[in-house]
Order: structure tokens, then C-alpha cells, then sequence
């Protein structure tokens, strides 16, 4: 992710933002971040760290103090991303008025929807193991109205997403064999049989066995095959992103033998 910078006011300390993996320098690029990924700066955003920031590095004291007042209160706080826009001049007036629409939109959402679009967020940004914690939490929530296996089993094809981009292929495994559990697709046993493609520990279970014949093997097997060929045109990370996409898997890019060099790398950054 790039920003443009525009603005003389710049940070020598900038902000980093977790979330975004991503430091910010000046006043527009934090307007930036606040109006394309409402999402993530719903909650919690407005803290100590920002406030400093705009005091010690932005010279923008007075809009702090605002801001601080809301943070005290616990109250409108989406007035105080709306402030913050207002006193960056970045947007107009009209770009303004429809990040307020956008905000009351998100508002309205139920909370489980809501976390699942803000897990389908960091999912999009490679935030894979911060979206698998909150699809996680997703599945642990009491079934009501909106919590149902529909949207359980969407949720769980996403965990699977993002246990497989963490080459954590049984993990995935098993997220997609319960989301298969509950609606028996026929799109979810080609996920699992893609996964035993992808590494040879992974086995389908002796229930799912039965549920596959030869020739569904030998279809998977071949665009299993078209895949890889097309895959090895593309570079390492985009191969294996190209497996999924929000909601659906797509099919596999990478040649096995990367795939298992990508584990290894992948492994050595936490070593």
C-alpha cells in the first residue's frame, strides 16, 4: 500500500498503524486511511497514540483537544472521524457527506456482519491472522437470527482462506470439512482435495473418501494440472493468493514445490 504525500506538515515520528502495516507522515494520508478503510477505524482508532501525533508531529494541537473530548465521553465518535477529514482539507464537502452516509450504513449492520466485513477487510489487506482471529470469534458467537449455518458456513470457507494463504493447510482442511458438514457443496470437497494436492500430509477423511468418485478426482486433478501451469507464469505470493477470493476459493497457482519453499520461508520469519 503507497500514499500520496502533499501536504508540508511532516511527521518525523510517524504513526504507525498495526492494522495496515503501514506508517503515516502527514495529515492527508491519515485522511486517506480514515476514508477508505472505514472498517478499521470505526473502534478504537482515536486513542493516545494518534492524539500525540497530531500534537508533537502535526502541529494540529486544537483538533487533538477535540478529539480527546470525545474520547473522554465514549460518545459520537464517528463525528470524530468526520472532524478529522474536515480539518485535513483533503476531501470535499460532498466526498465528506457521503463517508457520513457510508458510516451510518456500517452502523446499521448487525454485529456479526460487521465483524465478518471487517474480517473480509484484513483478509483483502494480507492480514490473514488477525481476520482468521475474528472469523474465529464468528464461529464461537451463540446462533441467532443472522448467526446461521449459511453465514457459519461462509465464515468458515474464509478461515480456511486464511489458514491456507498461512500455509497451514490442515487447519484449512478442517475449517472447510465442517463448513461442508453443514452444506454438503460439492465446491467444498474440491477445496479439500485441492489441499491434498497442495501437501501430501493432508488426507480426506475416510467419510469424505466415500463421498468422492474417481471421476470428480480426475476433473479436480486436471484444472488442478491447468492451474499449475497457468501459476508458474505468475510470481511467488500471487500465486497463492490467487486461491481465494472473499467468499469462494479459487484454484490452485503454485507449483508444489513452491509452495512448500514458501512454508519454509514463512516458518523461518517467526524462528
Amino acid at each position: 500500500m503507497s500514499l500520496l504525500l502533499c501536504s508540508q506538515e511532516y511527521a518525523r515520528r510517524p504513526l504507525y498503524v498495526e492494522l495496515l502495516g503501514i506508517h503515516l507522515f502527514t495529515p492527508q494520508e491519515l485522511s486517506y486511511v480514515i476514508y477508505h478503510y472505514p472498517l478499521l477505524v470505526l473502534d478504537g482508532f482515536i486513542n493516545d497514540s494518534l492524539l500525540e501525533f497530531l500534537r508533537e508531529e502535526l502541529n494540529m494541537g486544537l483538533l487533538a483537544v477535540k478529539l480527546e473530548r470525545w474520547l473522554k465521553r465514549q460518545e459520537k465518535l464517528d463525528e470524530a472521524l468526520l472532524l478529522i477529514l474536515q480539518e485535513s482539507g483533503y476531501y470535499s464537502g460532498a466526498e465528506i457527506g457521503r463517508f457520513k452516509h457510508r458510516l451510518a450504513e456500517l452502523r446499521r449492520k448487525p454485529p456479526a456482519e460487521f465483524s465478518k466485513l471487517k474480517a473480509d477487510e484484513l483478509f483483502a489487506m494480507r492480514q490473514y491472522a488477525r481476520a482468521a482471529q475474528l472469523y474465529q470469534e464468528l464461529l464461537d458467537r451463540p446462533a441467532d437470527s443472522h448467526v446461521d449455518d449459511g453465514f457459519l458456513c461462509r465464515v468458515l470457507n474464509n478461515l480456511g482462506a486464511c489458514h491456507a494463504q498461512t500455509f497451514r493447510f490442515d487447519k484449512a482442511y478442517e475449517a472447510y470439512e465442517k463448513a461442508y458438514l453443514k452444506n454438503g457443496q460439492e465446491e467444498m470437497l474440491e477445496r479439500m482435495y485441492q489441499l491434498t494436492l497442495m501437501d501430501s500430509r493432508v488426507k480426506l477423511g475416510e467419510h469424505i473418501q466415500a463421498e468422492v468418485s474417481e471421476e470428480q478426482k480426475m476433473a479436480w486433478a486436471r484444472r488442478f494440472a491447468e492451474a499449475q501451469l497457468h501459476g508458474a507464469q505468475s510470481d511467488g505470493v500471487m500465486q497463492l493468493e490467487m486461491l481465494f477470493k472473499k467468499d469462494s476459493i479459487r484454484r490452485q497457482t503454485g507449483q508444489t514445490e513452491l509452495v512448500h519453499r514458501w512454508k519454509q520461508e514463512f516458518r523461518r520469519q517467526f524462528a
